[in-house]
């Protein structure tokens, strides 16, 4: 459930820990969190075990089997049930004569409340064992730097506050941190924000830290987030439950409120239990004083109450949540409580994330236009020449390039094209160039980067013409004015607005005599070829299950850390009405109240974050 949520919900102590590490200077942060560039001694790191505790999240640990025996049976009708039968075993075996006992009422009773528990057990035992294992499947180290030693693989239930973690492209982040050096790295935060596309790091202070939102902070990297691309050195604030991840995880936790499933039978229970309690005691006064038989008169009382509870609902409850769970279990579906199963059947409003739920979570080239805003091949081929022969590892992006294998073949990228040089990606910049040998002994610079960081370096443009096809050697180009480039802006901001991250493709031709030592003095007088534009679409069985669910009456709320203007584009692809959208801006300011009561406007939370989710 969406729950109107601000940062104050994270540990206050730990969050102003993590805000004071990011304004400061790294000399400063090592004596911030009381360490040094060589790291932890094993005896410092051993009392901070001891204050801060294993660098774990809360969780919820499968409880014994006798925890969730006794579980199976805490239900309103299985204690009237077992009330029942002990009665009945009472008054056959003290006030009922020895030639008329009969146990048959409570054998009958105790073997149905039997059937139904272990029922019960039986399935939710082996669900949770389930879970269980894939858990412990699953371990996870980090590279640390400590003192007196090389750098050295721990767990990461061993890192403490203060200890110095070397991160490289693929590893984990294993708690928050200070980032204190950097190299082109890109942490994915999709896990806590739903962005889909990597978000670019660095080691510069923030001075107005205090004043940000901890997941706008570039310095700082979260637990539970993974190294894309690129190399850093970080330095531990916070550990386990005292982290971003750590706060979510243990208000996830905490106990579960009652299914819709659990709140029905309640109240049914207690109602015929109130009914009983009425029934039963004036039945057997008035037969009582009527007849005055006193034991035949309590005989029928209890024969009442008998009757007046469906003994065999229980049994039947659970005999077909079980089933339904064997089916969704044939479907990989695993279900830790039967009654979740109900309350499946009973939502009418579903909040779903946006990254990995209704959209792939994989960057795909959509679209490759030329300056014409034209579907344009040539404008791949340059594109995909800059991606497949800049070095080292490929973001995503480039990877969605790469993905266009037929351009490879079609051009003979490592035949025709050697590459001479490269100028490496930078966060100021934010742009890379290739330089490329060409066949006819010439140098070709492709650079490929952010539309506002590259406009202002193009001085011409490929125009397509009528053949619409661009080719440098044509030389079709033609001066890049104010006016056109007013255009591109204006295409740029249309592909944005369809959800598009877009970057500019643009070359320039140099002798081949030229030094091979190029820089980014060189990256000037470019010739523009026309755009790519990214996106994370929608799975293809997002809108047949949107359409069957709004068929089912379930209205549909989409809440994802991603901007609005994606959030809509992936909403119109999958079939989502969009009424009004509502950004976590917006929330952070709203009570409980309001939202619970002005729920039904919105269709949309967009650049919500992980709290507020």
């Amino acid at each position: 459930m969406l729950k109107k949520s601000s940062n104050k919900n994270l540990n206050s102590a730990a969050l102003v820990k993590l805000k004071e590490a990011a304004a400061e200077n790294e000399k400063m942060v090592y004596a911030l969190l009381e360490t040094s560039e060589e790291g932890l001694s094993e005896n410092t790191v051993k009392d901070r075990l001891k204050i801060y505790g294993k660098n774990e999240i809360a969780t919820q640990k499968a409880p014994s089997w006798v925890k969730q025996f006794a579980h199976s049976f805490f239900n309103p009708f299985n204690y009237i049930l077992a009330c029942i039968a002990i009665i009945s075993l009472f008054i056959d075996a003290i006030l009922v004569p020895v030639g008329e006992k009969d146990f048959t009422t409570s054998i009958i009773i105790s073997v149905m409340l039997l059937f139904s528990t272990v029922l019960r057990f039986i399935q939710e035992f082996r669900s949770n064992k389930a879970a269980e294992a894939l858990k412990k499947m699953v371990k996870t180290s980090c590279l640390t730097k400590r003192k007196f030693n090389e750098s050295e693989e721990i767990e990461i239930t061993e890192i403490v506050p203060g200890d110095i973690i070397i991160l490289s492209a693929g590893d984990m982040v294993p708690a928050d941190c200070r980032i204190l050096k950097s190299k082109d790295l890109f942490i994915s935060e999709s896990i806590l924000t739903g962005e889909a596309l990597p978000v670019e790091k660095n080691a510069f202070p923030i001075k107005d830290a205090q004043y940000r939102n901890p997941f706008g902070l570039q310095n700082i990297c979260f637990m539970g987030t993974n190294v894309v691309s690129g190399s850093a050195t970080v330095v531990v604030a916070n550990t386990g439950i005292f982290t971003c991840f750590g706060s979510i995880s243990r208000s996830l936790a905490s106990k579960r409120p009652e299914t819709a499933f659990d709140i029905g039978v309640n109240k049914v229970s207690y109602l015929l239990i109130r009914f009983m309690l009425i029934m039963t005691p004036i039945i057997f006064l008035i037969n009582g004083l009527v007849k005055g038989d006193w034991m035949q008169a309590l005989l029928f009382a209890i024969a009442v109450a008998v009757g007046l509870t469906p003994e065999m609902l229980p049994m039947i409850v659970t005999a077909n949540l079980a089933k339904g769970a064997v089916n969704m279990s044939k479907k990989k579906v695993i279900v830790k409580r039967l009654n979740a199963i109900q309350n499946i059947g009973a939502m009418d409003i579903l909040c779903t994330d946006k990254t990995g739920t209704l959209t792939l979570d994989k960057i795909l080239l959509e679209t490759h236009l030329n300056v014409r805003g034209i579907e344009d091949d040539e404008v791949l081929k340059w594109g995909y020449l800059n991606s497949f022969h800049q070095t080292g590892l490929k973001n995503l992006l480039d990877q969605a390039v790469l993905d266009h294998a037929e351009v490879h073949n079609l051009m003979r990228a490592d035949e025709l094209y050697q590459k001479v040089d490269e100028i490496p990606f930078d966060f100021e910049r934010r742009r890379m160039s290739v330089i490329l040998n060409t066949s006819k002994g010439k140098h070709l610079m492709i650079c490929k980067g952010a539309v506002e960081e590259m406009l202002p370096l193009c001085q011409y443009a490929l125009d397509p013409g009528e053949d619409r096809s661009l080719h440098i050697e044509n030389d079709n180009s033609v001066p890049l004015d104010d006016l056109m480039k007013q255009q591109i802006i204006r295409m740029s901001e249309k592909l944005n607005a369809e959800g598009l991250r877009v970057l500019l493709i643009a070359i320039r031709e140099f002798d081949g005599d030229h030094p091979l030592n190029y820089s980014v003095a060189d990256e000037t007088h470019l010739t523009l070829t026309g755009f790519m534009g990214f996106l994370d679409p929608a799975k293809p069985s997002a809108e047949p299950s949107i359409k069957a669910l709004h068929k089912l009456g379930v209205e549909v709320k989409v809440v994802t850390g991603d901007n609005d203007i994606v959030a809509k584009k992936i909403c119109h692809d999958v079939g989502i009405p969009i009424n009004t959208i509502m950004l976590g801006d917006e929330l952070e300011h709203m009570s409980d109240d309001e939202l619970r009561k002005d729920m039904d406007l919105y269709s949309v939370f967009a650049k919500v974050s992980p709290l507020q989710k």
